[in-house]
């Protein structure tokens, strides 16, 4: 990876990262303190918000659309040659495990690449990921508005074959809650299970609170 989108990821590590120093003196009561490994009490006010994006079939969807439960969102391309297939892979093994707890949550991936991703090509790269994997595209615009509600970073590569052009773009995952917008994110090198692991207990932390 090039090094300017290797420090243009590392600036969106360190604004997520950052959000623990600005808020946690404030959120002394917050509900999902144990649940927290990255720090961003009071995140929701700063990453995530309202998108509107087009689903696998055509449709206009707004984030109230597709966010119904706790979900997991992850910015792409299906042209990705290992990376999204990876933490895709790792984000829908961890809902499968959740799901056998009779945790629900739905797996999000969301396109950076709506030159070459259809709502046809999304469709069938999420119908191997998870049966109820979403997978959401739209115009350039729309895209990138979604981008930059959750704070995310990519850029084409404009060398090479302009056909098999590769995308730079940041990796995380981002826990959502409909009643409590975004509440944690998810490095790469988490695992399946240690993901679902604190999936669960934001789970149930909101349902506690309920």
């Amino acid at each position: 990876m090039r090094m300017f989108s290797a420090i243009a990821i590392a600036v969106v590590a360190a604004l997520l990262g950052g959000l623990w120093y600005m808020t946690a003196t404030k959120n002394s009561g917050d509900i999902f303190a144990q649940c927290r490994v990255n720090g961003v009490a009071g995140g929701a006010s700063v990453i995530g918000g309202p998108f509107e994006l087009v689903d696998e079939t055509g449709k206009t969807v707004t984030d109230k659309d597709v966010i119904t439960g706790p979900s997991l969102l992850y910015f792409g391309y299906t042209f990705c040659p290992d990376v999204c297939p990876l933490d895709n892979t790792r984000n829908a093994d961890a809902v499968t495990l959740l799901e056998e707890q009779g945790k629900i949550v739905t797996p999000i991936f969301i396109s950076i690449d709506p030159e070459r991703d259809t709502p046809q090509a999304m469709a069938e790269f999420t119908d191997i990921m998870h049966p109820r994997m979403i997978g959401l595209t739209g115009t350039p615009e729309q895209v990138k508005a979604a981008s930059q509600a959750y704070r995310t970073y990519y850029k084409k590569q404009e060398d090479g074959d302009p056909a098999y052009y590769l995308m730079d773009h940041s990796t995380f995952t981002y826990l959502v809650l409909p009643k409590y917008g975004f509440v944690e994110f998810f490095k790469r090198d988490v695992s399946p299970e240690q993901m679902a692991e604190r999936v669960g207990c934001f789970i149930d932390a909101a349902d506690n609170a309920n």
